[in-house]
């Protein structure tokens, strides 16, 4: 299933797998940007948005926002000193592209490039969307209490993207 935010789609034109179609408005040479957060259904979400790069042979930008209470540690922290900003951001990027390094390999003639803006998931990649031809995120399927605590990522994005949205669903044992 996808969710898209479209305008223009032209039904006639399938991605590769034909379960959705590409908007021909879109900028052709704007990359694909795709929500990273580390976890399974993102990981899947990159591969998808990878996919799509190397399909429309267009730049994927992979996008990790993160708060200083979900970065990793940067080299320069100590007791009593907070590293800058800029030190937290090379953390989150050495993190990030050592945790998908073998993705990127397996679609070697896409360019990636690793954003790490500082702020919250969904206003970093709705900001990063305005340079976009795409978004890819991946939906958490939370539920309730979960949800209305944590937010959906997802769903800000959908409503408040600069570009259509590719919301990849988590794959489900008894498809």
């Amino acid at each position: 299933m996808v969710a898209a935010r479209t305008r223009g789609v032209d039904p006639s034109a399938p991605l590769p797998d034909s379960r959705c179609r590409y908007s021909a408005d879109m900028d052709q040479s704007a990359a694909i940007v795709i929500g990273y957060d580390s976890s399974v259904p993102a990981t899947a979400a990159l591969r998808r948005g990878l996919e799509l790069a190397a399909f429309y042979q267009v730049p994927a930008r992979v996008v990790r926002a993160w708060t200083t209470g979900t970065a990793p540690r940067p080299k320069t922290w100590e007791p009593g000193y907070v590293p800058p900003v800029d030190d937290f951001a090379a953390a989150v990027i050495e993190q990030v592209g050592a945790e998908i390094a073998g993705l990127i390999a397996e679609f070697g003639g896409v360019e990636v490039r690793i954003e790490a803006p500082h702020g919250p998931a969904g206003r970093e990649l709705i900001e990063a969307s305005a340079q976009a031809q795409l978004v890819v995120v991946a939906a958490r399927n939370l539920h309730g209490i979960s949800e209305l605590l944590l937010g959906s990522v997802s769903k800000e994005v959908v409503e408040h993207s600069h570009c259509d949205v590719l919301v990849v669903r988590p794959q489900q044992a008894n498809r």
